[in-house]
Formats: structure tokens, sequence, C-alpha cells
């Protein structure tokens, strides 16, 4: 957690839903709370992106309770942290 009681978060997933909004994950780097962000496609190209991290409010973090999925996020999240600044657009 940061010194403003943030907690910052890599993005582990991008999908589209039935929609056409694109779903961004975004996790800790632990892969155990996981944030998920709708987004329209016209949104995200006015706002020049999607960030490699975002801060959040713990108190916006969904606990993930599936083993499997909390260790993919944990591996994306660390991947992304080592290849990228936090707001650098991927």
């Amino acid at each position: 957690m940061s010194d403003d009681g943030t907690e910052r978060l890599w993005l582990v997933d991008r999908n589209y839903d039935d929609k056409g909004l694109i779903v961004l994950a975004y996790a800790t780097l632990d892969g155990s709370a996981v944030r998920r962000i709708e987004r329209a496609p016209i949104a995200v190209e006015r706002m020049g992106g999607v960030t490699a991290a975002v801060d959040a409010d713990p108190g916006t973090l969904e606990s993930v309770e599936d083993d499997d999925r909390r260790e993919r996020y944990a591996s994306e999240a660390a991947r992304m942290a080592d290849r990228h600044d936090p707001d650098e657009n991927v």
C-alpha cells in the first residue's frame, strides 16, 4: 500500500463483454485481489489507451478465491511490473 492509502494494481487481463465493452482486470502483485473496469472502446481511445497499472482504493478490490486464477494474475502482474512503467500505455 502506498503512502496515500491506495494499492498499485497491474493489468492482468483485457477482454470484451457481450455488450462490446472492454473489460480490464487489474490485480495486485500477489494476485490476491482484482479490480475490474468496464470501458466503451471510444472512451479508451479518447483516454489515449490503457495504462500498465492503476492505483485503487483497497475498498474497491475483489478477493481472488480461485488458486489457479490467483497464480495467473500474480504471474501476469509481475511480468507487467517488470516490463512497463505504471503510466505506460499497453
